[in-house]
């Protein structure tokens, strides 16, 4: 089955060095795709790719069915939105702005919101549970919050795909889980096709259709987070040598119901 976002005999890398060859991605209307694997492994440098911030060594990238290439930067900020481990920092801008600025690929260069517009920038506001604080400024909000309006201002181009780098990195575990429950729920209600990259394993579990592992120069593994998360598979991925590590850890396995 055609995903609205594919890639076919892509190579990633720099200076036109290849770090990894043939990575091969399909990502679906309603799904969750996550990329793991240790740090360094090439996770951001795929995504990088895939949104055009690097080009690519060999392959093509396709988004609804024609190369990223072909397609206009606006046409593309129409369809995919973005959110990068890179912190955001406006200056003298509040929440409700932040999020506005997602209408930007619609309002054209004077970027005057109409009443559509607005009405999208409050919906995505709702979606995400941020009107309690959309006027704040937002230099002055939690990391928690600021994730949310920044998936707020993405929902706001009203695209068909998000990629998103890491975008639990800074929180705690009570945002982390805020967040990722808010995503699931945007891919059910906007039929949103999503591709992220995560470094906690038990939540990458939960949240994920289809898990992607990238062991640093190959895709080693591509499936079901059941058939990704045994404890010899990720011991190998992340060279988790026996020995090194306290006996009490010994037992932790990955279990429908969580590590135990």
């Amino acid at each position: 089955m055609s995903g609205y976002l594919e890639t076919k005999n892509l190579s990633v890398g720099y200076h036109g060095k290849p770090l990894i060859e043939d990575v091969s991605l399909c990502v679906q209307r309603g799904k969750i795709v996550t990329l793991i694997g240790p740090n360094g492994s090439g996770k951001s440098t795929i995504l990088k790719t895939v949104i055009g911030q690097l080009p690519e060594l060999s392959g093509t990238v396709y988004l609804d069915g024609e190369t990223m290439c072909s397609r206009s930067r606006n046409d593309v900020a129409r369809r995919m939105a973005i959110l990068m481990t890179a912190r955001v920092e406006p200056e003298l801008m509040t929440c409700r702005d932040v999020v506005s600025s997602g209408r930007y690929p619609y309002t054209g260069r004077l970027g005057v919101l109409r009443d559509e517009d607005k009405k999208i920038v409050e919906q995505s506001l709702s979606q995400v549970d941020a009107l309690a604080f959309a006027d704040a400024p937002f230099s002055a909000v939690s990391d928690g919050q600021r994730q949310r309006i920044l998936l707020a201002r993405a929902l706001c181009q009203q695209p068909q795909l998000i990629v998103l780098d890491e975008p639990t990195s800074f929180l705690d575990i009570r945002y982390k889980l805020e967040l990722l429950s808010v995503l699931k729920r945007m891919v059910r209600e906007n039929d949103l096709a999503v591709l992220l990259s995560l470094h906690e394993l038990d939540l990458a579990r939960r949240i994920s259709d289809t898990v992607i592992c990238v062991a640093g120069d190959r895709i080693d593994r591509v499936g079901l987070p059941a058939e990704i998360f045994t404890s010899d598979y990720i011991a190998k991925i992340y060279h988790m040598e026996p020995g090194k590590y306290d006996p009490c850890f010994d037992s932790l396995e990955f279990v429908p119901g969580g590590a135990k």
